[in-house]
């Protein structure tokens, strides 16, 4: 549904604030608010969810009790630490190691193998949309398990920096680690007063960089692709426009693995095949 048709749709939610019920402000300040982000920021939410970006914005007006997008925008504008909570708060940081646990036993023993013998010392994987650093690390470990060369690397993007700072931080809460098998934990983490925190040898597999999925060019050649849980925040025009260009970025043979709810329904048109649910294999 596009930002039109939300232009005229009145909601209200329930927050958590001591206002109770929070009412929408009106969507030309919205829309005037996304312009002047752009434009000062170079990020554009367009491509998002527009009734999602809005809800999730003015939980943040209200927090700080801004009375308008403008007053808001004056904020984040003079204070970094106000701005990055909104950068932060904009995207979904949520995860966690080995989420799905089947499809990335999968990967270990059905696809990753073919994919290393086929390239070799040569590999290379992008965990796009990687949050705070999850995914591309539970990618490394696999890569470790299998001795695959050290030269097998993985590029970590995402548009938030505050968490590819933690990201390349790699420290973790209990909570992080529920999917991961207990041998994992112990060949590959440091515990130490209830942290968990990532070895050398995983995070020298990671290179974390920033990239906006919907504003930056891509890398070609990959031979694995992974982005999980990320699109479904996007409009479906964005959408379809992201996964034309992850399929661009593979190499002929190279996989794209997206999440759970993410099922893509075009992939012939993008010379595309069904590897296994979820697992997406370029053709030609």
């Amino acid at each position: 549904m596009s930002l039109d048709d939300f232009k005229e749709k009145k909601f209200a939610w329930i927050s958590n604030f001591q206002s109770g019920e929070i009412q929408e402000l009106p969507w030309d300040q919205f829309e005037w608010f996304v312009e002047k982000i752009k434009e000062t920021m170079g990020l554009d939410l367009s491509g998002y969810k527009p009734e999602r970006m809005k809800r999730r914005i003015e939980m943040l007006i209200r927090k700080h009790n801004c009375k308008s997008y403008k007053e808001y925008f004056d904020l984040i504008s003079k204070d970094n630490k106000k701005r990055d909570e909104f950068l932060d708060k904009l995207t979904i940081n949520v995860t966690e190691f080995f989420r799905n646990p089947e499809k990335w036993e999968e990967l270990k023993k059905v696809f990753l193998p073919q994919l290393l013998q086929e390239s070799g010392p040569r590999f290379k994987a992008w965990s796009a949309g990687c949050s705070s650093g999850e995914e591309p690390y539970s990618l490394a470990i696999l890569l470790e398990e299998l001795k695959a060369p050290l030269t097998a690397k993985i590029l970590a993007t995402d548009i938030d920096i505050g968490v590819l700072t933690r990201a390349q931080i790699g420290e973790y809460e209990e909570r992080s680690m529920v999917n991961t098998p207990p041998e994992y934990i112990q060949k590959y983490f440091i515990v130490r007063d209830g942290k968990y925190i990532v070895k050398p040898n995983v995070k020298a597999r990671v290179q974390f960089k920033r990239h906006n999925l919907l504003q930056d060019p891509f890398e070609k050649g990959f031979d694995l692709i992974l982005c999980r849980n990320v699109v479904i925040y996007f409009e479906m025009e964005a959408k379809e426009q992201l996964y034309k260009k992850f399929a661009e970025s593979l190499r002929v043979g190279g996989l794209l693995f997206v999440g759970n709810t993410e099922r893509i329904f075009n992939y012939r048109n993008l010379g595309l095949e069904v590897a296994s649910p979820f697992i997406y294999k370029k053709v030609k």
